[in-house]
């Protein structure tokens, strides 16, 4: 079956994930922590996020959690804000953040769209970060779907969010394609009954991915190659 249609996850698969979220994870424990130091480290060990290597662990919560499971986690430790704050701060922080093209976005999505191919973004991201990320990146009228977790649609692994996609943009699930770093993304895609490609441009390495995706491929920029297969 061919592919008509490519979602694709955002951080991780449209970003580099470390480059990305490392460094952010850093500014927002300062920022959380007032400047104390055990505060910091208790709140960095929630997320599993190692301050001596500046990165975030494999089994960090934060790469395919939403802002509200990340807030949860946190607010014991961030008396100065209610959840629902705490949540609303990480989306606005979150649409800030610096940005690592996996590769450059504007000329590897021309090229899908030359194809003909429908694009569109799944991220279990706020919606508000991910379309400032799209914007600043200056693809954001490349697709024809954006959604965020908190879209209306659900968040992966749940194949809603998925489907929402196919229904807004006409094309069947048999005939998309769902693009991710993570066992969220390539859950989704099989509960959706899409095809599914891995990359690894998150914090997942191949065999991790392998067993749940039909191709794992270095990252999005050989998908053009992929297809032409």
């Amino acid at each position: 079956m061919p592919v008509d249609a490519l979602l694709f996850d955002k951080d991780g698969t449209l970003f580099e994930f470390g480059e990305t979220w490392n460094s952010w994870a850093q500014e927002m424990l300062r920022e959380l922590s007032q400047g104390d130091e055990a505060h910091a480290e208790a709140m960095a060990q929630v997320i599993s996020f190692d301050r001596s290597k500046g990165e975030f662990n494999p089994d960090s919560l934060v790469i395919a959690g939403t802002n509200g499971e990340v807030a949860a986690v946190l607010a014991p430790l961030v008396p100065q804000m209610q959840e629902a704050e705490l949540e609303r701060f990480l989306a606005r922080s979150a649409a800030t953040a610096a940005l690592s093209e996996a590769v450059p976005l504007a000329e590897f999505l021309d090229g899908l769209l030359a194809r003909g191919k429908v694009l569109g973004v799944m991220t279990n991201d706020a919606e508000i970060s991910a379309i400032s990320q799209l914007e600043r990146s200056g693809v954001l009228d490349r697709f024809a779907f954006v959604a965020g977790f908190d879209s209306g649609h659900g968040e992966k692994p749940a194949a809603d969010p998925l489907l929402a996609f196919c229904t807004a943009t006409g094309v069947s699930p048999a005939r998309t394609a769902m693009v991710g770093d993570s066992l969220h993304d390539l859950e989704a895609g099989a509960a959706a009954g899409m095809t599914r490609i891995g990359v690894l441009t998150g914090m997942a390495l191949h065999e991790d991915l392998a067993p749940h995706a039909d191709v794992v491929l270095p990252n999005i920029g050989h998908i053009p190659g992929w297809l032409d297969r």
